[in-house]
């Protein structure tokens, strides 16, 4: 192996991304396409969630079950007792330290103090729309769920962890609208960038602690 080989591997290995995004922004499929491009390991927070839910005797296996009357009455479980995502993030933080990893995730840019970290925004009236498509339900109930598991999603991280979910932010490298563009443009734009600020200058060190941000509308 040559030696600039070499060092590529050594930032791979060292490699921590958090993709970020309210729901119908089209975190989760991006954040599996920058996984699969650069060879990482995908952790979602969601799917984790989904698993404490399952212990709970709940069903999440379709998508959209967030949404759903079930997917709701685990909310409220979480609402109730924190136990639920103090467990899902002391995980996920145990896994950011190991590197190589992409996390799907609305809390970790917060908590971390490392990792390039990415927020995808997306306007409420086109991920409304994308879930309507998504479920097989109308506009008008994708409005009404979103802004219904929104506000309460909401206040469980500012009440646990004191930041704002889609107002503050502070934490991220990068922004970028996705209301005109489809996933792979997204997964296109950010693998660039990913590419021109990791991977070929190598200077994962300089992205710890980072509070600058960089707004891309399309």
């Amino acid at each position: 192996m040559i030696k600039g080989e070499k060092t590529k591997e050594k930032i791979k290995e060292a490699m921590v991304i958090c993709i970020c995004g309210m729901a119908g922004s089209g975190k989760s499929t991006v954040a599996k396409k920058i996984a699969e491009k650069y060879e990482l390991k995908y952790y979602s927070g969601g799917d984790a969630l989904k698993a404490l839910a399952t212990e709970e005797g709940y069903k999440p296996l379709k998508r959209g079950w967030w949404e759903t009357g079930e997917g709701r009455r685990f909310l409220k479980k979480r609402e109730e007792n924190p136990k639920f995502d103090e467990k899902v993030d002391k995980k996920l933080l145990q896994l950011a330290k190991q590197g190589n990893v992409v996390l799907d995730s609305w809390t970790m840019p917060w908590l971390l103090k490392k990792g390039f970290k990415i927020w995808l925004e997306a306007s409420l009236e086109k991920r409304a729309e994308r879930i309507a498509n998504r479920d097989g339900i109308s506009v008008k109930e994708a409005l009404k769920a979103l802004r219904n598991k929104e506000e309460r999603t909401k206040a469980i991280y500012k009440k646990l962890y004191g930041f704002c979910l889609g107002e503050d932010f502070k934490p991220f490298h990068l922004i970028l609208d996705t209301d005109n563009l489809k996933a792979e443009e997204v997964s296109q734009v950010l693998c660039t960038v990913i590419d021109n600020m990791i991977v070929n200058s190598g200077i994962t060190e300089a992205l710890d602690n980072s509070q600058n941000w960089t707004p891309i509308k399309r």
